[in-house]
C-alpha cells in the first residue's frame, strides 16, 4: 500500500492524465480516420466513375492509353483484373503497399456488384466497379495512395502524444509538490502541538479547501491555547484555594495544642477551623456542580413554575444578608410562568443577587424587573455596588476569576458563583450578560425561553 500523499497525488495525476490524453488522442484519430476515409472514398468513387465513362466513350485501346496518361494516376492505382485473375495496373505506387484483392472480391465485381473494402486504416478505401469493354466486363479496382501530408499527420499526431505526456507528468509533479506542502506543514504543526507547544505559525496563503483548513487549524491551535491557559490558571487557582483554608486550619490546630490556651481564644480558634473547613466544603460542591454542569451528565428537571414568585422566595432567603445593612429592593416583577428546572434556576438568582448584595454598598439599592415578550422572558438584577472593570467583564463568568483582587479577603468568595450561573443559564438555552462601570454599580440580564427544549 502506497502510503506517500505525495505519491498517491502524483500517481492518480499520472494515471488521470495518461488515460485521459490517450483517450482523446483514439477518439480525435477516429474521428480523423472517419471523415478522412469518407473523403478519399468520394473522390476514388467520383474518379472510378469517370474512368468508366471514358471506356464506354472510346475504343480499349484509346482508353487504356488515355487513362495510362491521367494526372489523377498521381494519387489513384488502379488495376484491372479478367475472369482468369490478371490483372493490369495503371499509376505508381511509389513504393506504398497496394491493398490485397481476392478473387471473391474480383467474382462480386464481374457480376456487378460494388465493392468497398478499408484495408489500411486511416485515408485507405479500395472500391470495386464493374468496367464493361469492347472485350467484355472486367473488375475495376481504384484505391488512393496514402499522400505524404496524411503520414506526417500521423507521426505528428504521435509525437504530440508522447512530448504533451512528458511535459503534464513534469507540470503534474511540480504542481503536486505545492499541494502536499501544506499538508506536510500542518502535520509538523500537529506534532508540535502534540508536544504541547502552541507557537504554531502555518503562513498558508491559499484560498481554497486546503487554506480553509489551514484556518480553521490555526483556530484550534488559538483555542487550544486558551484551554491549555485555563488549565494552568484553574490549577494554579484551586491549589491557591485549598492552601489558604488548609493554611488556616494547619495553624489554628497547632496553636490548639499549646496548653495553656484561654477558653476563649480557643473557641475562637475552633470558630476559625471549622469556617475554613466550611469554605472548602462549598468550594468542593461547587467544582463538583460545575462540572457536572459543564459536562452536561445535569439532567434537567423540567416543571412549570412562577418566576416571580421564585425571585421573590430567594429575597426573603437572602433577608438576613440585606436588612443588617440597610439594603433595599426595589421590584417590578411581572407575573410570569415559564418552564425549567427549578432547583437550577433558584440558584442562578441566589447566586447573582447574593453577589449584588455582598458588592453593594451599605443603604444601597437593587432592583430587580421581569419583562416578557412572545418567546422569551428577560430578567434585569441591578444594584449601586463598586462595578466592574471592562476588562474584568470579559472574563466575569469564568471560574476561580474574581473582578475585585484587591478586596478578595473582604468580600470572599470561591470565584465560582457566576461560572455555575452560566452554564445553567446555557443549559436552559438562555443567554446572560453584565453591564457594568467601575464605582457606578452593575447590571446582570438573564434572558430565558418561556418553553425550554427539551434537547
Amino acid at each position: 500500500m502506497i502510503r506517500s500523499l505525495y505519491t498517491r497525488v502524483v500517481l492518480i495525476y499520472l494515471v488521470s492524465v495518461i488515460v485521459g490524453t490517450v483517450i482523446a488522442f483514439f477518439v480525435s484519430v477516429w474521428v480523423f480516420e472517419e471523415k478522412l476515409n469518407e473523403n478519399m472514398r468520394m473522390l476514388s468513387l467520383h474518379f472510378a466513375q469517370d474512368v468508366i465513362r471514358i471506356y464506354e466513350t472510346i475504343p480499349l485501346p484509346e482508353a487504356d492509353s488515355f487513362v495510362s496518361g491521367m494526372k489523377q494516376l498521381d494519387s489513384h492505382h488502379i488495376r484491372i483484373y479478367d475472369e482468369t485473375g490478371q490483372f493490369k495496373s495503371y499509376g505508381n505506387l511509389n513504393g506504398q503497399q497496394p491493398a490485397t484483392v481476392t478473387m471473391e472480391q474480383v467474382n462480386q465485381v464481374l457480376d456487378g456488384e460494388e465493392v468497398q473494402v478499408n484495408p489500411n486504416g486511416v485515408a485507405s478505401v479500395l472500391i470495386g466497379l464493374p468496367l464493361i469493354t469492347e472485350m467484355g466486363t472486367k473488375a475495376m479496382f481504384v484505391e488512393p495512395l496514402t499522400p505524404p501530408s496524411t503520414s506526417f499527420s500521423k507521426n505528428w499526431l504521435y509525437s504530440f502524444l508522447i512530448y504533451s505526456l512528458i511535459t503534464g507528468s513534469l507540470f503534474i509533479l511540480v504542481a503536486s509538490m505545492f499541494l502536499v506542502r501544506p499538508i506536510k506543514k500542518l502535520t509538523k504543526a500537529t506534532r508540535r502541538i502534540a508536544a504541547g507547544d502552541f507557537n504554531v505559525k502555518l503562513n498558508i496563503k491559499q484560498t481554497g479547501e486546503l487554506g480553509t483548513l489551514a484556518r480553521s487549524f490555526e483556530e484550534m491551535t488559538r483555542d487550544l491555547q486558551q484551554l491549555e491557559q485555563m488549565r494552568r490558571e484553574f490549577v494554579s487557582n484551586v491549589s491557591h484555594e485549598v492552601q489558604s483554608p488548609l493554611t488556616s486550619i494547619s495553624g489554628y490546630a497547632l496553636a490548639l495544642k499549646q496548653v495553656d490556651i484561654p477558653d476563649r481564644e480557643r473557641s475562637r480558634y475552633l470558630d476559625i477551623i471549622i469556617t475554613e473547613a466550611d469554605r472548602m466544603s462549598k468550594m468542593s460542591d461547587s467544582l463538583l456542580k460545575l462540572s457536572m454542569l459543564e459536562s452536561q451528565s445535569q439532567q434537567l428537571r423540567l416543571a412549570t413554575l412562577s418566576l416571580d414568585e421564585q425571585i421573590r422566595r430567594v429575597i426573603v432567603a437572602l433577608q438576613p444578608q440585606w436588612s443588617a445593612r440597610h439594603i433595599r429592593f426595589e421590584l417590578k416583577l411581572k407575573a410570569v410562568r415559564l418552564t425549567a428546572d427549578h432547583d437550577l434556576l433558584n440558584q442562578v438568582w441566589t447566586n447573582i443577587i447574593g453577589n449584588s448584595i455582598k458588592f453593594s454598598m451599605d443603604g444601597g439599592i437593587i432592583n430587580v424587573s421581569i419583562k416578557q415578550d412572545i418567546k422569551n422572558v428577560t430578567v434585569r438584577i441591578s444594584d449601586t455596588g463598586i462595578g466592574i472593570s471592562l476588562e474584568d467583564q470579559k472574563r466575569i463568568f469564568e471560574r476561580f476569576f474574581k473582578a475585585d483582587r484587591s478586596h478578595s479577603r473582604k468580600y470572599g468568595g470561591s470565584g465560582m458563583g457566576l461560572a455555575i450561573v452560566k452554564q445553567i443559564v446555557s443549559l436552559h438555552q438562555g443567554d446572560i450578560v453584565v453591564e457594568s462601570e467601575p464605582g457606578q454599580g452593575t447590571t446582570f440580564i438573564v434572558t430565558l425561553p418561556i418553553t425550554t427544549p427539551t434537547d
